[in-house]
């Protein structure tokens, strides 16, 4: 017999509610209104979809308060609204990671790569965010917006030879605050993307996040985050 969408409903209420409880280390009984209130100071998933967990709790005691039999619910939720709550569920329970959404491939450039081969290599893998070492240490990261520094920077030269420009150079002509923040693998790609809105606020522009292991400078790369990747998380 296939579940009414009440029951489907309650199910993942429950579960979430659980898992309120979990984030806050709550003992003893608090109202979900108030779970959220202190989940949504730990956790960006909660944050990221308190107004939906609050119309749900709205939901949940018109369903559960008012019914006059145990197999009947005064209110049955549309399938849409049962599909987003059992989302937030299985979010919650198995938050999506930035090491498994975005772990890849990445190609790591030496100081005297020439500017020319990394754009030419940029250009082929449509990736223009390019990771500087020099023998496995972090020397720097060259985005967009680091060009056109190094652009604007020298500009009343006369010739720019990309083939003779090194990565060095213009390494060296990247004057504003870092563009980018190391992360660990097993950040929440909600938090990652909450990190790119909270550099807006701050005035800071924040081009990349770059995944390692435990978020250290000095392990391998495991993958590259800007923000046109996040557009798409719902």
């Amino acid at each position: 017999m296939t579940a009414r969408n009440s029951e489907r409903f309650l199910v993942a209420f429950n579960r979430i509610e659980k898992a309120l409880e979990k984030i806050t280390g709550t003992g003893s009984y608090v109202s979900f209104f108030k779970l959220i209130d202190f989940a949504k100071k730990k956790n960006a998933i909660v944050r990221r979809f308190e107004d939906d967990l609050r119309e749900y709790g709205d939901l949940r005691n018109a369903i559960v308060h008012h019914r006059t039999a145990v197999e009947y619910a005064i209110a049955e939720p549309h399938d849409e609204v049962v599909e987003k709550i059992e989302r937030i569920d299985r979010t919650l329970t198995e938050p999506p990671v930035a090491g498994d959404q975005f772990r890849r491939r990445v190609h790591i450039f030496s100081p005297g790569d020439s500017f020319a081969e990394a754009l030419r290599m940029a250009g082929k893998k449509k990736d223009f965010q390019i990771p500087v070492y020099d023998r496995g240490e972090f020397r720097g990261l060259i985005s967009p917006s680091g060009l056109m520094e190094y652009l604007a920077d020298t500009i009343s030269e006369d010739v720019i030879s990309g083939e003779i420009t090194t990565l060095s150079d213009i390494l060296r002509h990247i004057h504003t605050s870092r563009s980018y923040e190391f992360i660990p693998a097993g950040l929440s790609i909600y938090a990652a993307e909450e990190m790119f809105s909270e550099a807006v606020v701050k005035g800071r522009r924040l081009d990349a996040l770059l995944i390692t292991e435990n978020g250290r400078d000095d392990e391998k790369l495991l993958g590259i985050i800007t923000p046109w990747d996040l557009v798409k998380i719902e």
